[in-house]
């Protein structure tokens, strides 16, 4: 592709994508495929020489959206949001067109330095206090990950990455918290087997009292404990674990306490909502991604460490074809992770964060908060129907109270889901609080207003007449 061919197509992909964004509506939420659909188009080898790109872009169009979910869509009430923005998405073109490779100061200095102020933007914007130093991962998982590596080398005074882990170190979390933590603690090595769940209040949140009696047991037994992880807006129910109490716990034990906030921290861009911050300075670690809350598109993990000599201590190599003259002025960001290469993605941050302002950014997440409170109040006054969980940010969780039995109000409330996302219109996803099944409704996308959310509400009630009918009629 000449230069000439690049500025036609790029012109004509921008054209496509704004129309995309406008009509977005018109689209069923979730592709309408079934497994193999997709991959029964698509031929079996490449082509062996090259193809115009008006036939890419054809089969673009026809074979691969059609088997595309719509997380933009303003229907999209499932999971987290994993929203973008205009600006956002110009700032990735921009990033992909000029292809940086960030791992060093070095490589491209603007990218660090950029990514280093920025992310000390986020810290102000969110209550974090002074003295946390920030860096760019991928996703909270990776985040987590790196936190849990982390406190592995400090838990044994960095031996763990010379002699490989000798004795058996505990973590500590909430049967409420996010399963990237299981995962991390199997790959990092501390071994499934070592990981403590720790009770949850009626409103899902870690009881701090159970934590430091599962802490003071695994010491009387022998064993060190090592780390716990707080969250800030769990995903079954947003629920919000005491920092204050659980950051002293940690203290009084060395643990290393890192604070999971991955749909959470957004909302503390607003004052009203900086309560859940309450002991964050007692955090080794601190995670949210603006790629769910904050108009970023994927992926852009902002991830703040206290003691950045502990990060750097445990992630650091220093192969003589990465060394530079530079190396002792500089950040290395190659050295704040699991990634060598790493791509330049503070550029669309920093896009959305000047384009919309603090205060823009704060009436998105305010519009977002009023919206799930509206939903919940239709809930809340409807006959036949329950909030089974607290609903601090965009999240309602809720399910029709029908049935004679646990069993039944289960099968009732999956056909109800199943109903609600054949619509198209609309998609929820599910989870299960406390042995309940539980819709999951999600006000996340920037495209989401008023109308949309009436219109979800609405679907749900001519949902719930028919599944009634069709369980009464069983």
């Amino acid at each position: 592709m000449d230069n000439a061919q690049f500025r036609r197509c790029g012109h004509e992909f921008i054209d496509w994508l704004a129309d995309y964004l406008e009509t977005i509506e018109e689209r069923p939420v979730r592709a309408a495929v079934s497994p193999g659909d997709i991959a029964s188009r698509l031929p079996a080898d490449p082509p062996e020489t090259g193809q115009p790109m008006d036939a890419i872009f054809n089969d673009f169009n026809n074979i691969i959206m059609p088997g595309m979910t719509h997380w933009q869509h303003p229907g999209w009430h499932a999971y987290f949001p994993a929203n973008n923005s205009p600006e956002s998405i110009l700032a990735e073109l921009l990033t992909a067109g000029v292809g940086a490779q960030g791992m060093s100061w070095v490589t491209s200095p603007a990218a660090t330095e950029l990514e280093d102020r920025v992310l000390d933007w986020l810290r102000k914007m969110i209550g974090l206090p002074e003295g946390f130093s920030g860096v760019i991962q991928d996703t909270a998982s990776t985040a987590t990950l790196t936190a849990l590596l982390s406190a592995r080398e400090r838990a044994t005074d960095y031996e763990a990455n010379e002699k490989g882990l000798r004795r058996p170190l505990t973590v500590y979390a909430s049967s409420e918290t996010h399963s990237s933590l299981e995962k991390g603690v199997k790959i990092a090595g501390y071994g499934r087997e070592n990981l403590r769940i720790v009770p949850v209040d009626a409103g899902y949140a870690m009881i701090p009292e159970a934590l430091e009696e599962a802490v003071r047991r695994d010491k009387a037994a022998g064993w060190q404990p090592a780390f716990v992880a707080a969250t800030l807006g769990t995903t079954s129910s947003t629920a919000v674990d005491p920092l204050g109490p659980i950051g002293e716990i940690a203290s009084r034990h060395g643990l290393w306490l890192h604070v999971d906030a991955a749909y959470g921290g957004t909302a503390a861009l607003c004052p009203e909502n900086r309560w859940i911050m309450a002991g964050a300075e007692r955090a080794d670690s601190f995670v949210f991604n603006p790629h769910k809350w904050m108009l970023t598109n994927f992926d852009c993990s902002a991830y703040f460490v206290r003691d950045p000599g502990a990060l750097i201590r445990t992630f650091e190599i220093h192969p003589e074809y990465l060394k530079t003259g530079v190396d002792p002025y500089v950040k290395n960001y190659r050295d704040w992770g699991i990634q060598l290469g790493r791509r330049f993605r503070a550029l669309k941050l920093w896009f959305v964060i000047r384009s919309y302002g603090v205060e823009g950014l704060r009436a998105f997440v305010r519009e977002h908060q009023r919206l799930a409170r509206l939903f919940r109040a239709w809930v809340e006054a409807e006959p036949g129907f329950e909030i089974l969980a607290p609903s601090p940010f965009g999240l309602v969780c809720f399910r029709l109270n029908a049935g004679r039995g646990e069993e039944d109000r289960t099968r009732l409330n999956r056909a109800l889901l199943d109903d609600l996302n054949a619509s198209g219109r609309v998609f929820l996803t599910h989870t299960v609080l406390g042995g309940r099944f539980a819709l999951r409704f999600v006000v996340g996308s920037r495209l989401t207003q008023e109308r949309h959310v009436r219109l979800a509400w609405d679907l749900v009630r001519a949902s719930a007449q028919r599944v009634r009918t069709l369980v009464t009629a069983d």
